[in-house]
């Protein structure tokens, strides 16, 4: 009987964050990048952030996320859950900070490895994304302070003649439970296009 084979080699976990920089990272001012077609866990609702429905779908993604796991493990392709994103939006012509909280829309993703298919994806939804041309900023600090960065994305946007081409994406770096506020790292990007 043949042993699995591993694409990463044994014992070997595959880090997107680490072999994918260029998307689990940025600078402080904002910049234009590029990402190609990834696949993603996905569980979306409405609600505030850290409320009872937000809270059930992201314990619910983690444990898909982590059955995808066991089951590449398995078959030799192991990987380290990446880090939780969500993409946030609200249905109102309002600006989204002045809609209450509990009508914001959101999907929360965690990124799967290529080997990983959506029959490997249960209790969750297994979707593709493709952002393409994207602002991308680094946020450091509290959540609370993030309109000052998004503002400084607006100005890049005018800047340079863009337009919102997608829904406002956030990467989560950090852990709020163990992480001080001026410590906190969040990577906040923006689709867009020529306006």
């Amino acid at each position: 009987m043949l042993e699995p084979t591993s694409t990463y080699g044994e014992d070997v976990k595959l880090d997107l964050a680490t072999t994918d920089k260029h998307y689990y990272d940025a600078p402080a001012d904002p910049v234009l990048r590029t990402f190609e077609t990834c696949n993603y866990a996905t569980v979306s609702g409405v609600g505030a952030p850290l409320g009872d429905a937000y809270t059930e779908a992201v314990s619910t993604l983690y444990r898909a996320a982590y059955g995808a796991k066991k089951i590449a493990k398995a078959g030799g392709n192991d990987f380290v859950v990446p880090k939780l994103e969500g993409l946030w939006w609200v249905e109102s012509d309002r600006p989204a900070l002045e809609v209450p909280r509990d009508e914001w829309h959101w999907t929360m993703m965690i990124r799967m490895p290529e080997s990983v298919t959506a029959d490997m994806v249960s209790g969750a939804a297994f979707e593709q994304l493709t952002e393409g041309e994207s602002i991308q900023v680094m946020h450091r600090g509290p959540y609370a302070t993030e309109p000052e960065t998004l503002a400084r994305m607006e100005a890049f946007m005018t800047e340079h003649g863009l337009v919102m081409n997608g829904r406002h994406h956030e990467i989560y770096l950090s852990d709020p439970r163990k992480t001080r506020d001026a410590a906190m790292r969040t990577v906040l990007r923006h689709p867009v296009r020529r306006g």
